[in-house]
């Protein structure tokens, strides 16, 4: 393995860590979120909002990453394990569109049930932190589900 190829799977995996790492930080944070007033409240959507932004900027450098990887190491496009990352890749990314941010809105409105909103925020970065932790076991252990 060539130095390159060791500094790409290297800023590979440690933008897996950044990706995933910060969403366990926020299921304390999603528990207390209906408790608080609206100045800690801010600060919790602000924690949130940037947990999402640092997440699509490593995901950015995981994909890029990727791509390198797969175009000058051993496997091949048609890899069944690479071919199942990408399907959640993908999954992932639409997943991350539309999940946090119209539930971080509506904390903001006047009228909403906090409580209730809490637990679907975090049965969201459950399900965001499953969708991750499953590109990675793919990742690692590379099964070989078809020839």
């Amino acid at each position: 393995m060539d130095l390159l190829y060791k500094l790409l799977l290297y800023i590979h995996v440690l933008s897996v860590i950044v990706s995933i790492g910060p969403f366990f930080i926020l299921l304390p944070i999603s528990k207390k979120m209906h408790l608080v007033g609206k100045e800690e409240l801010d600060a919790y959507l602000g924690t949130f909002r940037f947990v999402v932004r640092l997440a699509m900027h490593s995901g950015h450098v995981l994909v890029i990453s990727g791509i390198l990887l797969v175009m000058s190491g051993p496997w091949t496009w048609n890899t069944s394990w690479i071919i199942m990352t990408l399907l959640i890749l993908f999954c992932s990314l639409f997943f991350l569109a539309r999940a946090f941010s119209p539930k971080l809105r509506k904390f903001q409105e006047k009228d909403t049930n906090k409580e209730e909103l809490a637990v679907k925020l975090q049965r969201t970065i459950w399900i965001y932190i499953l969708l991750l932790i499953t590109m990675l076991w793919f990742m690692v252990v590379k099964p070989a589900l078809w020839a």
